[in-house]
């Protein structure tokens, strides 16, 4: 907020009271007096505590506001705290550690159970519900083949992968291969799990929940693009989120109020490579084994967690936009979608979207 504004909001009352009480007959050391104790008394009130907070994780790097913050929170602390959670995440969900709890279940023999954090589970639970939600558009298990068509660790392949190659990874893949026992996880095919779809969003919880641990009740969480917000921004409205321009990394509209709600972007307009005069983007539809064709740009996914939000923007930028807005509609979730078109992008959203653009005067 304002430094000047603030301290106009603060003191106002107590200089009316001033004006009131020095215009009335009281003699003068009463009135020295009085004047004395507004000081002190502006002095003590309280100022609202706002906290911007940063650094790297999962590859990328997070970036935090907190407002009104306690006074018993300590800054140096909060930061540690959030650093450590988000390396915990890592820790249990990372593909690039050889030895996190990920690695373990995915280096482990088929048919061993095999015991995961409580964190984990609740990460592989979520993903096999977005996984049956989403007709299979939504899946764990898909590396092999994003790898197979270069957009993983390894280079582009000088040529598209054969048809053979992709059929036997087909055969391989699929999130019906995990069982999911309590805490113990499984799988009855040799898959490997990737939650780079998901986990960012799971992150982004972890933090939202440490800061409500500590009595933090307004904030916004980002995380590579992932957000989560809670009650007000340091002006004291509504926490504002905009859409990104796939082009031209421009706001498509007024950014729109959002608080209480993850929200998650998934989009094939950064990542692609050309062969043959032909554009390959890096979103792989587990269900045929290739990159997806549609022409839709980016789904944005307001929901009641990031991690959810995260997981179904994946799913619904696979789907496509018709088959997007079906499903967001049967399953009544606040979807933006951008399409492309001949001459640019076009906006379509779902019926549980609209009240956060109603807000926007839209």
């Amino acid at each position: 907020m304002n430094g000047i504004a603030y301290a106009s909001t603060k003191t106002g009352p107590l200089y009316s009271a001033l004006f009131l009480f020095v215009a009335s007959g009281f003699n003068r050391v009463l009135r020295v007096i009085f004047i004395l104790a507004l000081v002190v008394l502006a002095s003590c009130a309280p100022e609202k505590t706002t906290w911007k907070l940063s650094g790297p994780t999962m590859g990328t790097a997070y970036h935090i506001t907190v407002t009104d913050v306690p006074r018993t929170v300590i800054r140096a602390e909060l930061q540690s705290a959030i650093d450590a959670e988000l390396a915990a995440v890592n820790q249990e969900m990372s593909t690039y550690i050889p030895d996190s709890e990920l690695m373990r279940f995915n280096d482990a023999p088929v048919g061993a159970a095999v015991e995961v954090s409580a964190h984990l589970a609740d990460v592989i639970a979520r993903s096999l519900d977005i996984y049956r939600r989403s007709g299979g558009a939504f899946d764990v298990t898909v590396g092999p083949l994003v790898n197979l068509w270069g957009f993983g660790p390894l280079p582009e392949p000088e040529k598209i992968p054969a048809d053979s190659d992709i059929e036997a990874l087909k055969q391989v893949i699929g999130s019906d291969a995990l069982l999911l026992d309590g805490r113990h996880l499984s799988k009855t095919r040799p898959v490997k799990v990737d939650l780079s779809a998901i986990a960012k969003g799971h992150g982004v919880d972890r933090v939202a929940d440490l800061l409500e641990a500590r009595g933090i009740a307004n904030y916004l969480v980002e995380v590579g693009g992932e957000l989560r917000t809670a009650g007000v921004n340091p002006r004291g409205a509504v926490w504002r989120v905009g859409i990104e321009r796939p082009s031209a990394g421009q706001v498509v509209q007024e950014p729109i109020q959002v608080t209480g709600k993850g929200i998650a972007t998934s989009g094939d307009y950064r990542n692609y490579y050309e062969r043959d005069g032909k554009r390959y983007a890096h979103t792989i539809d587990p269900r045929t084994g290739r990159p997806v064709e549609h022409r839709l740009a980016s789904v944005t996914v307001i929901a009641d967690t990031c991690a959810e939000a995260d997981g179904f923007a994946t799913a619904l930028n696979v789907m496509g936009a018709e088959a997007a807005l079906t499903l967001a509609e049967e399953q009544q979730l606040a979807v933006f979608l951008l399409v492309k078109t001949d001459t640019g992008f076009e906006e379509r959203t779902s019926s549980a979207f609209q009240p956060y653009l109603e807000g926007q005067g839209r």
